[in-house]
Parts: structure tokens; sequence; C-alpha cells
């Protein structure tokens, strides 16, 4: 299947790889030469632009939208709903607010140009594991572009089949799901990236635990001296608590048990954010998610153990690369991020 793809950074390129790898065929743009002209010695067809992309493209046209969620995003999904045709679909990869899904589909409807949100996680990793993908969008929309998810998704491995889900949608076991109508896919990756908060600080704050079980205040026969990388590595073979963020964490912390290439300083991307105010909306309890949100906020002003930890996790996934210190005053708050914008239907 060909796929166009504006974007090629740390997620973008690497699905090109995977697709065109699979037999897929690509035509890729980004603002920045090297990336397209690395991927068009690898098979893909460079394109100059979003016009230049659009008319390499077979009809019906499907273009991957995969960049940083806001302005750009905003702003390049606006042009290329002028330059696409009838038939043809824009997806979006990166991590949008899902009522700016909402917004953005009925717009394009008007001239027949379809909307599919993909919450894509994978991070850095994802060309050798696959991505796992929540869909919303229309469902003739989606089927279509079946062939892409599939070869995206990272396929059911070594996993233990989950007994009970006989009858059910076979692409779950795969790695991606079909959430639901235009938003959800977003909707669900929010909520998954919200849940990753609370499990990085619970992870975190474990850790710090451990760190600080010599210090001076305790009585001498109450301290253990405990090689915390050994701990992170016996909890990945038969613990209860494993999991790829443990993986990630163990392998800091072989390399370096002190963390000290690491600020403390912890970003959060937005989605966090957006959870937290879903759960106001609906009014559920989230106490540890929320927890886990204001800790970052609080990570900006003071740093312990607990955020090298975070920071570890995140650049293990994500290849984030947090500040090392505050750039200026402005910044001791919490960093600027896209507000959530979308009008309400």
């Amino acid at each position: 299947m060909q796929l166009g793809m504006v974007g090629l950074g740390r997620m973008g390129g690497n699905i090109v790889r995977r697709l065109m790898k699979d037999g897929h065929h690509a035509v890729v743009y980004d603002r920045d030469p090297k990336a397209v002209d690395a991927l068009t010695t690898e098979g893909a067809v460079g394109a100059q632009g979003l016009e230049d992309l659009v008319r390499k493209l077979d009809a019906p046209r499907a273009v991957w939208v995969m960049l940083p969620a806001g302005q750009i995003t905003e702003t390049t999904i606006e042009a290329l709903g002028k330059l696409l045709a009838p038939g043809d679909v824009i997806i979006d990869g990166g991590n949008t607010f899902w009522q700016d899904d909402i917004r953005r589909a009925r717009t394009l409807k008007e001239n027949n140009v379809s909307y599919v949100d993909v919450g894509t996680s994978g991070g850095i990793w994802g060309f050798e594991r696959g991505y796992c993908m929540m869909i919303g969008g229309d469902k003739p929309v989606v089927d279509r572009l079946d062939p892409i998810f599939a070869t995206l998704a990272p396929g059911i491995g070594d996993i233990p089949r989950t007994p009970g889900r006989d009858g059910r949608d076979p692409r779950v076991e795969q790695g991606y799901i079909h959430a639901g109508p235009v938003g959800s896919g977003h909707f669900v990756k929010m909520v998954h990236n919200g849940i990753e908060y609370g499990l990085m600080q619970a992870y975190a704050e474990g850790f710090d635990i451990l760190k600080n079980a010599n210090i001076d205040a305790l009585p001498s026969e109450h301290r253990f001296d405990l090689d915390i990388a050994d701990i992170a590595e016996v909890w990945r073979r038969g613990s209860v608590i494993p999991s790829w963020l443990l993986d990630l964490t163990a392998s800091a912390l072989a390399r370096n048990g002190e963390l000290d290439t690491y600020s403390g300083f912890v970003e959060d991307s937005g989605e966090g954010r957006w959870t937290i105010n879903a759960a106001i909306e609906e009014a559920v309890p989230a106490e540890v998610l929320t927890s886990a949100l204001f800790a970052r906020f609080r990570s900006r002003k003071e740093h312990t153990f607990a955020e090298k930890i975070l920071s570890a996790m995140r650049a293990g996934f994500g290849g984030h690369k947090e500040p090392q210190q505050h750039p200026d005053a402005e910044h001791q708050a919490a960093p600027a991020i896209l507000e959530p914008k979308a009008e309400r239907a």
C-alpha cells in the first residue's frame, strides 16, 4: 500500500522504515531536507513540500502526519485539507488533543476528506518492536488502511493469549484496536499516557526509598546499603511488577547507578494534564494520576533521585532529553504546552 508521511522525526522516520521493510511504498516530506534524503536512499520517494507530496500519491491518497501536537500539526492538516481530493484521508499519529480531532474531522468532511486519529505508542523502539495503536475513525476508512496498521503493529509475539477472548476482534491481539469514532483513538492514548505517569511515579518513588535506606538518620541496625541496579534486575525476573518501564530502569541503573547524567527536571508532554481534565469532567477520582502529574511540576523546583529515575525512563522509551537546569526565571513554573482549545460541539 502507498502512504504519504509528513514528519520524519524520532517516530515518523521509523514508521516509514517499518512499512517499507514489509513492501509498502512511501512518499515522505519533512522541513529538514536531510531527513528526506536519508529515507530516499532507503527506498522512499522524497517530496519537496506538501503540494509535491500530494502530487506524487495515487488516489485515493492516505497521508500520515507525525508532528508534535500544536500549531505545526494544525497548520499542516489545514493545508493538506485544501490539497487533497474527495475520498482521500488524513491520519494524525501524534499526541493530539482528542477534541481537536473531532473539530478537524468535521471541517474536512465538508470536502469529503476523511480523518483518522491514531494514538501511537512505541517510542523510538517502534521499528524493532512495532507500535501499539489506538485508532479512531469511520469503519470503512479504518478498514481500508488496515494493511498499514497490520504492518506497524507488533504482532502477537510470545505474549500468552488471554482466556475468554474467542469471538473478539483479532486485531487487538496483534497490538492495534479500532477504538471507535474520530477522537476515540487519541482519547484512549491520552489515558494510556496518564496511566504511564502513575506507573513511572510508583517505580521512581520505590527506588528512591531503596536509595535512601542507608541514611544517617536511621538507626545503624536499620540501615541497608542496597544495590538498586541488581534489585531492578531481579524484579524483572518472576516478580509481579515487571514491565518495559522496569526494563528501561534496570538498563539505566546498570549503566550508571547514581544516574548523575540526569538533572531530575521532568517534563510533561500534555497528555497527563488532559487525562486529569477528563477525570474532572467525568467526576472520576484519579488520585494516583493527579499526584504523578503534580510530582513532575514539583521536580522543576527541586530534584530527588526519584526524578532521575523518571528522566531515565523517558529517555529510554522516547529519547526525551530533559533540561539540565531552568533556562531562565520564566520557566520556574511548568513549561507551556498545547492547551485544549477545541470548541464544544
